[in-house]
C-alpha cells in the first residue's frame, strides 16, 4: 500500500503577497506572480501554493481557479509563524548594478533584518531602483523559504549614515587595513543590535575611514589576510556574524 503524500508538496511554489493572510481567505493573484504560477509552475485547481505576508508568517493555500490572467486560491491554515529576525543590518556601499544585486540576494538569504544602500566618494553608483531591488530580495526570500521580508533602507550618503546612526547600534566597520579579528569582535559584542558597514570597490578613502573610526558606535574589524570585494565582503561578513550570534542553530 503506498503511502499517503505529503501535503502540501516540498514543491508547491511560495509566494510573498500584499494582504494580511487569515483562514478562509481567498485571493486573486494577478500580473507577474499569476504567470509565475499559471506559466511556469502550471498549477491548477487543487494544487498547493505556499503563501507568506510579512507579518503573520507562512500559509497553505490551495488553487480554486487557475485563468489566464488570474489565479485564485483559497487560503487553508497556517503552517509557519513569521520568524523571529536577528538584529542585524547590512549597510553596503552601492558597487555596480549585478554585483550589489548579489549582495541583496545573498543578504537577504542569509537572514538580515534590514539593508541600508551606502554612497561613498569613490562608488560607482549613486542611486538604486528600490522596485527592483524589492523584487530581487522577495524572490530570495521566497527561494530559502523565508518567512519574513529584510527592511530596505533608503539609499543614504555616508556622512548623513554616521550623523544620524543609533548610537545604541554597534557599528562594526570593515576596515581593509585592519581591525579586530571580526570573530572575536562579533563574539564581544553579539548581544548588542549591531550592523555591517562595507565599502564600494575602490574602498574607502582616508577621510571616509578616519570619520568611520571616530565614531562611538564603530568597531574597525578584519575579514581575514585578503582584500576581498565589495560584495564577497558584504556576504562574507554577513555569514560569519549569523554563523557566531544569528539564528542558524536554533
Amino acid at each position: 500500500m503506498s503511502a499517503t503524500p505529503a501535503w502540501p508538496p516540498k514543491s508547491a511554489p511560495r509566494l510573498f503577497v500584499e494582504p494580511r493572510l487569515s483562514e478562509g481567505l481567498r485571493l486573486p493573484i494577478e500580473g507577474q506572480q499569476a504567470h509565475y504560477l499559471g506559466k511556469v509552475m502550471r498549477v491548477g485547481a487543487g494544487d498547493a501554493v505556499i503563501l507568506c505576508d510579512d507579518a503573520t508568517g507562512e500559509w497553505v493555500a490551495r488553487v480554486a481557479e487557475a485563468g489566464k490572467r488570474e489565479v485564485v486560491v483559497e487560503v487553508e491554515r497556517q503552517s509557519r509563524l513569521r520568524e523571529d529576525v536577528p538584529d542585524f543590518w547590512l549597510c553596503a556601499a552601492l558597487l555596480k548594478k549585478p554585483n550589489f544585486d548579489l549582495v541583496l540576494e545573498k543578504a537577504t538569504e542569509l537572514g538580515v533584518a534590514k539593508v541600508v544602500p551606502v554612497v561613498t566618494r569613490r562608488c560607482v553608483a549613486d542611486k538604486l531602483n528600490p522596485e527592483r531591488a524589492r523584487t530581487i530580495m522577495v524572490e530570495a526570500a521566497e527561494q530559502c523559504a523565508r518567512t519574513a521580508l529584510p527592511a530596505l533602507g533608503e539609499v543614504s550618503k555616508l556622512e548623513a549614515l554616521l550623523r544620524d546612526w543609533p548610537v545604541e547600534r554597534k557599528l562594526f566597520f570593515a576596515d581593509e587595513n585592519g581591525g579586530m579579528q571580526a570573530a572575536a569582535a562579533f563574539s564581544l559584542h553579539g548581544r548588542e543590535p549591531a550592523a555591517l558597514l562595507v565599502g564600494p570597490e575602490g574602498g574607502f578613502d582616508e577621510a571616509e575611514r578616519a570619520a568611520i573610526r571616530a565614531h562611538a558606535s564603530a568597531v574597525a574589524i578584519a575579514l581575514g589576510p585578503r582584500i576581498l570585494r565589495g560584495e564577497t565582503a558584504s556576504i562574507a561578513g554577513v555569514a560569519l556574524w549569523m554563523g557566531l550570534q544569528g539564528d542558524w542553530f536554533g
